[in-house]
């Protein structure tokens, strides 16, 4: 079996919209074929321009370096790739992030206003806030680096910190924010700690509040 061969079989098995990621194909082709990632990486560049140059899958379409999806027709035109699951591999994949800003609020019941775009703190933001044109998203530094234990208390915790300057239109706010701490069974002393430290002290406040309304 050649290289496009190969990469033409695990291709035709992936959904319309997905990303296909180069570095991924390239592990795929290391362990199936015995190489070293460079020698399979350069397989897989070789063998991806020659599919999309000479339509070998009709429906597969570049993205951007490294990137590809597979598109379909429809009565708008065709469908371009996964951008939802472009934004969660990048930013938040590995509970590398999560979502943030006014559009948290929204979700959770707090404002009726609609965000222009949302708003991630990610590991991999390098700066307080950048936009991503590309995928319309703004992404920023946490105030830690996100983990697995620690990113749904930071989330909480941000809530508080936006519960002052952001427009809500619920009229228990504290209560919302303590019943969401309630079902994703969330620690107050936990909360308090990483408020304490990271926060200030208008956010411990904040907390102080909603420990009372979900008392």
């Amino acid at each position: 079996m050649t290289y496009i061969e190969y990469l033409c079989k695990i291709i035709r098995k992936i959904q319309p919209g997905e990303p296909i990621y180069s570095k991924q194909l390239s592990e795929s082709v290391k362990d199936a074929f015995k190489l070293n990632y460079k020698d399979a990486s350069a397989a897989v560049a070789v063998a991806m321009k020659r599919i999309i140059e000479n339509r070998t899958i009709p429906d597969l379409r570049s993205y951007q370096k490294g990137i590809f999806y597979r598109t379909t027709e429809t009565v708008f035109g065709e469908k371009g790739i996964n951008k939802n699951k472009l934004i969660s591999d990048k930013y938040l994949a590995n509970n590398n992030g999560y979502e943030t800003g006014p559009a948290l609020l929204h979700r959770l019941g707090l404002t009726s206003q609609m965000p222009k775009h949302p708003v991630l703190a990610t590991n991999v933001a390098r700066d307080c806030m950048r936009y991503d044109k590309k995928l319309g998203v703004a992404i920023k530094v946490p105030k830690i680096k996100v983990t697995a234990d620690n990113k749904m208390y930071l989330q909480i915790l941000d809530v508080l910190d936006m519960m002052d300057s952001a427009p809500l239109d619920e009229d228990q706010p504290y209560s919302v924010v303590a019943n969401h701490i309630k079902k994703q069974n969330l620690r107050y002393d936990v909360l308090l700690a990483l408020a304490d430290k990271y926060y200030n002290q208008k956010t411990v406040l904040q907390l102080a509040r909603t420990a009372s309304a979900g008392a």
